[in-house]
């Protein structure tokens, strides 16, 4: 059996977002803190992160910003579920965001199932989030979109069948998708064990290895760049 990460080279490029923007009007964002500019202007909520967006994306005569896979990010140190006494921190993030506007279409990038689905409410978790399962040759594996809008998983239901570059639901605003930024974050997953509509989007750097093998770079399948 091919392994997932030579499947997901060999398939043709794909969308999760709105098909009409070319990914000519794509660019990469990087959050780390390598990334000056960011560090510099340190939004601190989500207003100030989606004036930031916007002024990035205009400044670039683009539409979405794109990035964040193995990424290490000091954002998320103000919410509890990545750090606490209890769990050493988690700051690596192991999906692919895409930022855009607010009501963006989201796609299924292949053919697929609804696995899961589950609003994970709380400071900097996911909000409203979709698992979709896909089959193909012969090897199932999964996709997570996460920050979506509520009413993406209002009348949804676990087997509702997907066609490639249909729409699964909307981007959300900070009021329901974790207090972000509009963005979706979509990750990859091999074995998604006994999860349900949640899985974890940042690691501990203890824990990077199984990600990597377990959740493989998002743009395999994109293609973006």
């Amino acid at each position: 059996m091919k392994p997932l990460v030579s499947i997901l080279k060999a398939l043709p490029s794909t969308k999760i977002i709105d098909s009409s923007i070319d990914f000519s009007k794509y660019i990469p964002l990087d959050l780390s803190v390598t990334n000056q500019e960011f560090m510099e202007c340190k939004p601190e909520n989500p207003k100030e992160f989606e004036d930031f967006i916007s002024n990035y994306l205009e400044k670039n005569n683009a539409e979405v910003a794109f990035g964040g896979y193995i990424e290490g990010r000091t954002l998320y140190q103000r919410s509890t579920i990545f750090k606490n006494d209890a769990i050493p921190e988690r700051n690596i993030h192991i999906g692919l965001d895409l930022w855009t506007k607010v009501d963006t279409a989201v796609l299924a990038p292949l053919n697929g199932k609804v696995h899961s689905f589950k609003n994970n409410i709380g400071l900097g978790d996911y909000g409203p989030t979709i698992i979709l399962e896909h089959i193909v040759e012969n090897e199932k594996f999964y996709t997570l979109y996460g920050h979506l809008s509520l009413e993406s998983i209002e009348n949804l239901s676990v087997g509702t069948v997907f066609n490639k570059g249909e729409k699964i639901g909307t981007l959300g605003n900070a009021d329901v998708n974790g207090d972000y930024a509009p963005h979706v974050h979509f990750q990859i997953i091999k074995n998604i064990e006994e999860y349900f509509g949640d899985y974890p989007g940042v690691c501990n750097t203890n824990d990077l290895n199984f990600y990597i093998e377990n959740c493989p770079d998002p743009n395999l399948l994109l293609k973006i760049t």
